[in-house]
């Protein structure tokens, strides 16, 4: 399998309803944490990770989570008649970060759906997805981990996070043997299993890194949960005829897409703010 992960998909055609009525006009993926929209942490570990192409899966009406990372002429000009050159500099390194191609997903059909849109832009290649709700503060970062499992074993690589068994059914979680420090190989996944019938606590998050292999397998999954073609029931498919690993990263995994872990990420992202860390320490005391 070729070594080098050089393409991202990152899945953002989901219409946030657990934001509502924040997201009626704004993608939930523009969302800040702190004064940086949620997807462009996810790009920026794409980038850091080594891949240079990012395909997003988008609906209708998401058209500005694309203008975010686009050139934005007129911003320019203004920022540059101002003197403001930090902030210049700012904009135009976004629109400079990384190469974006945009991918329509016409139906709400589920991730593995969202996945089975970024075949032709992938084409034959290893490739990474990154869901934008799952933020990792981690150095190196999580995905830039994987990569070097996927080098070493060179077969697919999912990210993996131990969880309180009252978790479970919350997450797909895996069943497999423990083959190297914090490397799993996977027998099975479950897709959000009650506690009782968990074989693991070990759940998957929003991190893969994919054989080309898993798209004829999506194109005949059938819908599974809620549905949905859902991701975890192709792994099951793919861990059947080629080996799949699941990495325990290490770093801080904050769930974007729910209120309460919305609310950390932002906190803990303020912390690291050497302008902001005391006076978010002052008034935190005060609250509690």
């Amino acid at each position: 399998m070729q070594a080098k992960i050089r393409k991202g998909v990152i899945p953002a055609a989901g219409l946030g309803t657990r934001f509502l009525p924040a997201t009626k006009a704004v993608p939930k993926e523009l969302l800040p944490i702190v004064d940086k929209p949620t997807i462009q942490y996810i790009v920026e570990e794409a980038v850091a990770s080594g891949i240079e192409q990012v395909v997003l899966i988008t609906a209708r009406g998401k058209e500005a989570v694309e203008e975010h990372f686009a050139v934005a002429t007129e911003l320019e000009t203004v920022l540059k008649r101002q003197k403001k050159e930090d902030l210049l500099q700012m904009i135009k390194n976004l629109s400079e970060m990384v190469k974006i191609t945009s991918v329509l997903q016409k139906e709400p059909k589920g991730l593995g759906h969202a996945v089975l849109c970024a075949r032709e832009a992938v084409g034959k290649e290893p490739f990474a997805v990154l869901l934008g709700d799952d933020l990792v503060d981690a150095e190196p970062p999580c995905l830039a981990q994987m990569v070097e499992v996927f080098r070493h074993k060179a077969a697919a690589v999912i990210a993996l996070l131990r969880v309180p068994a009252s978790e479970t059914h919350l997450y797909g979680i895996i069943r497999g043997e423990q083959v190297d420090e914090r490397i799993y190989r996977i027998q099975d996944l479950v897709e959000k299993p009650a506690p009782d019938q968990a074989p693991s606590n070990l759940a998957i998050i929003g991190r893969y890194l994919l054989p080309p292999e898993i798209f004829p397998i999506l194109e005949k999954t059938s819908p599974g949960k809620g549905g949905e073609i859902q991701l975890t029931d192709a792994l099951q498919t793919l861990a059947r005829s080629m080996p799949l690993y699941g990495y325990e990263f290490t770093g801080d995994r904050y769930d974007a897409g729910d209120k309460f872990g919305y609310l950390e990420a932002n906190i803990a992202f303020a912390l690291k703010r050497p302008e902001m860390a005391e006076r978010l320490k002052e008034f935190i005391k005060k609250a509690i």
